[in-house]
């Protein structure tokens, strides 16, 4: 969770934040009354009121008694024991996360009750049209809008899983909570839920044991799917259709998606040695069976509602082909009468029971209340295939779907009634749910009943429920073809987890479902059909959300992209280049590279010879490639190169790629399947960001480079900035500075090459991190640079803060598709005049000189950051499966951004959001430009929004927090005096960014956040203080495990206060 998502602070009032406070507080202070006891809650409401006393008289003015109160609370925490100290942390750790959740749910319910939502398609489309754009332009736009947001992994979510679903489940609760028909009853049976949950999550373990696997990371990214998006994705696009309807008098074509997902989880190998070839395989594949799965439940709720006979003569044709197909119930069941062996019966009972159980979750609703939570939601719903799942073989899946298939409703019509023909449709015969759904334990037993009867006694019971052929009343023609879609899916499924389990697997290509085309051709017959016959409304409800999931999630649900470093390219090449006696590649000169690559990638033998023998990580390398040739475009995203320095690092993975596809095609003997992958480069040191432009130069005036990527990319080049570690090389402001120059360059160049370009930004959550409001840094890009495309990375913590829950999901994907409509056809203003510019270089150069003298150059530095910051200990969190650090020094230089923010947030400093910028304001101040950064404040967007940003980040700063941290844990004296002057220079910062802004306090122009910030300082600066007595203790003691523990519990609690982690 974090502040920095905060599209909407303008929107949250107190009136009702307030209360749902109140009642968590009071909720969780009973909960503590029973579980430690009421002398120890007094002692808590002690330390709290300390803390708010003392932040009282700070906002007054009153330094010296808040000073007093301070070290009063330091005192009292320091003579706590440690299992007091660990209460006390979890305690205020979870009153952070329940007010986090209350100010979540306080944002959502307030943007539900305005009529007129800022940001909203509604007001966007309309502000556009009175700007003189035409209704057919803005149509248009929004129709080839393409926007995908990738999900990563990165270590930035510290709460446990299990705790995130409990937090969504206090959230549903709270929502049901508004409903103005709730009965005295209700109300008290819902407190008595809330207690429930409290006492759950309190009775939790709040830290991860063990490190997560790449596969876990992913698992997390596809329930974010299953718990949200699934249901925000069709609320959303039926959000923009209706107001594309109201403003241009046409609504959103039925397949068009303005937004799609990608994902980086399991994909991204850079520094990651856990992430192999096979983990990427692996995942894909589990992606591809949760999509699957996914459609499966809606196939069932739709075959439910489409009940009716009269259909367009197509689909009463397509029906009746599908009943000819199939064999006579005699044929179907004859192989009941043979024995089964032990592992048939038990792989029978893995599939969906013959016999129906129960309807289909959530067929009793209305698909408009999919997006609420009044459906009884239950997480995690998916139960994802696991290891113990060992089936004979695929001709056994087939025999299994096709019994399965045999009671599926079917039935055949046009316009008109049919009344005879094809399969019984009586409602009691609706197939049953997917076994991973949940059952009963008398349905359970039912099915283990159905397992062991003799199969003769089941042939004829089957017989009495389903009549023959001419005695069968009527048929549902969209039950016939449905059902046959749901036979085509099961199947599909069984494929994918037969792969999984490296099982053989004969499956016709006919039998199951590969594409989104294939998929999507029989939902669009059932459309047009209901259209034909009058039955619009029908249409255009539960079966147009399912065709618009399967536009937006297609068969794999979010593509994934693949990253790696350059430098192991070139590691990779070395070994090919020096078996074949041709030196070592990564020797030669830029030209001699690119004269290999490209006389290799127009040649049409394969480079690499199979006899090969190299080490085992050029041989990962390899084998990736092997598994993006095998698995293609369909199922894979983009190839995005780190550290990206040169045209033939992009050439070099073409090379690659190119040489694993011809030996993949050859061991099948067909081309592979999908097309290449993307080749992104991603610039992110200040020197690659200065240099991309010439790189994507040189790269499009390679012929066969430039008819690559005409020829199999649509004349499209994807080109990835990075804000991380540009932010920790050079400092926050000539970061944003120099990716702006740096995209500014890169559109040139493409235009120049009549090539269109996305950017991809590589956002972390932070603002450290090049974070922020979605709105404000989609409208702040150089002009130009959003022509209706965008890709962006959402991370770690900030995928469960802007898409955990459906509502607050709908409002994100919202505001990305009316920031990018915006930056395309009313883009920002440019610098009003070339002295702006100017100012800017001169801003940069001075902050950088600052931020690096200090950081990397001030030999006292290093120390002084491992001993007032708790990153040494960030480790045991266990919140990643990569390393914190790309190798085994211990500079900052190859320290992670992450954990370098992660660190310096926990300590209330925020160091690298703000550090070199007072000194680049202040120096331009005093050559005289006051009066130039305050027009460039008001008139560019860009400049606006960082100083806003850095206005933002210097309100949640503490500096006695910071000071508190210094004087306890930082032995040596220069280095104590090293941390006194960073102090000094970030109150510098403040004064000159009030300056420019022309602010008499931070935050004025954010006054909600303000208010947000101050309401949960009573219990964060405890744990701050808490966290200091634990790490001087721990530093004696390192081996002390409950220290640990309870030192890990306070980070958890500070994130949450701060609502920011890295």
């Amino acid at each position: 969770m974090t502040d920095t998502t905060d599209d909407i602070a303008e929107e949250i009032s107190f009136q009702g934040f307030d209360d749902y406070c109140k009642l968590l507080k009071n909720l969780l202070n009973d909960v503590l009354q029973r579980e430690v006891g009421a002398d120890f809650v007094e002692k808590l409401e002690r330390n709290r009121t300390l803390a708010q006393s003392a932040c009282n008289l700070r906002m007054a003015g009153i330094e010296d008694t808040a000073e007093l109160l301070e070290k009063q609370l330091a005192s009292e925490i320091s003579k706590m024991t440690l299992e007091e100290a660990l209460t006390l942390a979890r305690a205020f750790s979870h009153y952070l996360n329940l007010m986090g959740i209350a100010e979540t749910h306080h944002r959502v319910r307030k943007t539900r009750d305005l009529t007129h939502l800022s940001k909203s398609c509604d007001e966007v489309f309309n502000q556009l049209l009175q700007g003189g754009t035409s209704a057919d332009e803005l149509y248009d736009s929004v129709c080839k809008q393409e926007v995908e947001i990738v999900l990563t992994a990165h270590p930035t979510q510290i709460n446990r899983r299990t705790l995130q679903y409990k937090h969504v489940r206090i959230a549903h609760l709270l929502d049901y909570n508004d409903r103005p028909d709730l009965t005295q009853e209700d109300k008290e049976m819902l407190i008595e839920d809330l207690v429930r949950e409290i006492t759950s999550i309190w009775q939790t373990d709040e830290l991860r044991r063990h490190k997560p696997t790449p596969a876990d990371e992913a698992r997390a990214g596809l329930h974010i799917v299953e718990q949200s998006l699934w249901k925000a994705v069709p609320h959303y696009l039926r959000r923009v259709s209706t107001a594309l309807k109201k403003h241009t008098g046409k609504p959103l074509p039925l397949t068009c998606t303005p937004i799609k997902f990608g994902s980086w989880m399991g994909g991204d190998r850079d520094g990651n040695p856990n992430v192999t070839a096979k983990v990427t395989r692996d995942v894909s594949l589990l992606s591809r069976w949760m999509a699957i799965d996914l459609y499966i439940r809606e196939v069932d709720n739709l075959r439910f509602e489409l009940s009716m006979t009269r259909c367009s003569d197509k689909l009463s044709r397509e029906a009746h082909d599908i009943l000819e197909q199939e064999t006579s119930p005699e044929d179907r069941h004859e192989g009941w009468n043979q024995p089964l062996s032990r592992n048939q019966t038990k792989l029978q009972r893995q599939q969906t029971p013959s016999l129906p159980m129960q309807l289909p979750a959530t067929a009793d609703l209305p698909s408009c209340t999919e997006c609420g939570n009044n459906g009884g939601s239950q997480y995690p719903k998916l139960q994802l295939p696991g290891t113990d799942y060992k089936p004979l073989n695929c001709q056994h899946v087939q025999d299994s779907s096709k019994s399965e298939s045999s009671f599926q409703d079917s039935s055949h019509g046009s316009c008109k009634s049919i009344t005879n023909g094809g399969v019984a449709t009586s409602d009691s015969h609706q197939s049953a749910p997917s076994p991973r759904g949940p059952f009963t334990s008398s349905q359970l037993l039912a099915q283990r009943k159905l397992s062991t009867e003799p199969k003769i006694v089941r042939s004829g019971f089957q017989k009495l429920l389903e009549p023959s052929l001419p005695q069968r009343p009527g048929i549902a023609p969209y039950r016939i073809v449905l059902g046959h879609v749901k036979d085509k899916l099961v199947k599909a499924r069984r494929r994918l987890e037969l792969l999984l389990e490296d099982l053989p697997c004969d499956y016709e290509p006919w039998d199951y479902y590969e594409t989104t085309d294939q998929l999507l051709e029989p939902l669009l017959l059932c459309y047009e059909s209901l259209q034909s016959c009058g039955a619009a409304v029908l249409a255009d409800g539960r079966l147009a959300d399912l065709i618009r999931r399967v536009a937006t999630f297609g068969m794999g649900l979010m593509k994934l992209d693949l990253r790696q470093e350059s430098g192991r390219h070139s590691e990779a090449l070395d070994a090919i280049t020096k078996y074949l006696d041709m030196g070592m590649y990564s020797e030669w000169d830029e030209e001699k590279k690119l004269e290999f690559l490209t006389r290799e990638l127009k040649s049409k033998r394969p480079l690499v010879p199979p006899t090969i023998q190299v080490t085992p990580d050029v041989k990962e390398v390899l084998e990736t490639f092997r598994v993006a040739a095998e698995l293609g475009n369909d199922s894979l995203g983009a190839y995005v190169i780190s550290m990206a320095s040169n045209a033939s690092d992009v050439l070099a993975v073409e090379l690659l790629q190119k040489d694993a596809r011809l030996a993949v095609s050859g061991e099948l003997g067909r081309p592979c399947p999908g097309g290449t992958l993307r080749v992104v480069p991603l610039f992110e040191t200040v020197k690659d960001l200065r240099g991309a432009g010439l790189v994507i130069r040189k790269l499009l005036s390679i012929d066969w480079y430039s008819e690559h990527i005409i020829k199999n990319h649509s004349g499209h080049q994807e080109v990835m900035v990075g804000y991380s570690d540009s932010g920790k090389d050079a400092g926050r402001f000539t970061a944003a500075w120099e990716l702006y120059k740096a995209q500014e360059d890169v559109v040139a160049a493409c235009k120049d090459h009549k090539i269109k370009v996305t950017l991809f930004h590589g956002r972390g959550g932070s603002i450290g991190r090049g974070g922020g409001p979605t709105y404000l840094a989609i409208q702040s890009q150089p002009p130009g640079s959003v022509m209706g495309t965008l890709r962006s990375t959402e991370q770690g913590e900030m995928v469960q803060a802007k898409f955990g829950m459906p509502h607050t999901a709908v409002r994100q994907l919202e505001i990305y598709t009316t920031a990018v409509l915006l930056a395309t056809l009313k883009p920002p203003e440019r610098p009003r005049e070339e002295k702006w510019r100017n100012l800017m270089d001169e801003i940069s150069k001075i902050s950088c000189q600052s931020y690096r003298s200090t950081v990397y150059e001030n030999p006292e530095f290093l120390a002084y950051f491992h001993e007032a910051t708790p990153q040494a200990e960030l480790g045991f969190l266990n919140i990643g499966s990569r390393p914190t650090r790309r190798k085994s020094s211990t500079g900052i230089g190859h320290l992670r951004a992450i954990p370098w923010v992660f660190a310096w947030t926990q300590t209330r400093f925020v160091l690298p959001a703000w550090l070199g910028i007072g000194a680049g304001l202040k120096g331009v101040c005093e050559q005289g430009h006051t009066q130039d950064l305050k027009a460039m404040y008001k008139e560019w967007p860009f400049f606006q929004s960082t100083i806003d940003l850095i206005e933002m980040v210097l309100g949640k700063a503490d500096v006695p927090i910071a000071k508190h941290y210094d004087e306890v844990l930082v032995t040596d004296k220069n280095r104590r005096e090293l941390g006194a002057e960073l102090r000094r220079e970030l109150l510098t910062t403040e004064k000159f960014v009030l300056v420019v802004s022309g602010h008499e306090k931070l935050s004025e122009n954010n006054r909600s956040l303000r208010r947000l910030i101050e309401s949960r300082l009573p219990y964060l600066n405890p744990m701050n203080l808490l966290q200091v007595e634990i790490l001087k203790r721990l530093r004696s003691d390192d081996d002390n495990h409950k220290l640990r523990d309870a030192l890990l519990i306070t980070i958890n609690g500070i994130a949450a206060g701060m609502r920011n982690t890295g």
